[in-house]
């Protein structure tokens, strides 16, 4: 199975920018969508956005459209999230996950049909 590992976290003032990587061991053409998901402290785990790896479309959550893009590198096997005028509470560990699954989703509220989930990476919105 392929290991995902997060990079690219950090603290960043209210508006700033950040971009986080998914690095995968193995090819993320073996999957079919890959997504970025995130937990704050004592709040549930949200989706943020997905990209199918295939097709490069992709789906964002209402609170960062406009503000976050995902997007694919399938020669290094590589998924970003470009995360722009961040806010406070964006604040959270980012996670990157890969499913199999097919299917009419809208893949960031389906966070039980990913199986593959990396450790995460710690992005701090503060002043």
């Amino acid at each position: 199975q392929v290991q995902l590992v997060e990079s690219g976290g950090g603290l960043v003032q209210p508006g700033g920018s950040l971009t986080l990587s998914c690095a995968a061991s193995g090819p993320i053409l073996d999957y079919h969508v890959i997504g970025w998901f995130r937990q704050a402290p004592g709040k549930k785990r949200e989706g943020v956005s997905c990209i199918n790896v295939n097709n490069g479309v992709t789906y964002y959550e209402d609170s960062v459209k406009d503000r976050f893009t995902i997007s694919r590198d399938t020669a290094k096997n590589t998924v970003y999230l470009q995360m722009s005028n961040l806010k406070h509470e964006d604040t959270a560990v980012y996670y990157c996950a890969a499913t199999v699954y097919t299917g009419n989703y809208f893949y960031p509220y389906r966070a039980d049909l990913f199986d593959q989930w990396g450790q995460g990476t710690q992005v701090t919105v503060s002043s």
